[in-house]
């Protein structure tokens, strides 16, 4: 399972405002099944299969240009672990136990 911590951001707006493309963002992450996520001030952290995860993304990456936007800027930050189950959560908990 991955961890991914997506931005994305409209360009050519004419406002700095971007709530209102994050939000349609978020209703695409809504209508899927199977993928856990948490928004949070600066990006959304999403939970799953990363080749579902990177699916997801791209309809995300996509949904400010069918509202206007000229220019998308996407970072995408993947925490991909193998060597055994990883969380949102797990990852949280860890740091606190050591604090």
């Amino acid at each position: 399972m991955a961890i991914i911590e997506v931005t994305i951001a409209p360009l050519g707006t004419g406002s700095p405002s971007v709530s209102r493309y994050v939000a349609e963002c978020h209703k695409v992450l809504t209508q899927e099944e199977g993928i856990k996520y948490q928004l949070t001030p600066m990006s959304t952290i999403i939970e799953g299969d990363l080749d579902r995860i990177l699916a997801v993304v791209r309809k995300m990456h996509e949904v400010p240009f069918h509202a206007g936007a000229v220019r998308v800027s996407t970072s995408i930050k993947i925490d991909d672990r193998r060597d055994k189950e990883m969380t949102m959560e797990g990852k949280i908990r860890s740091v606190n136990e050591k604090l």
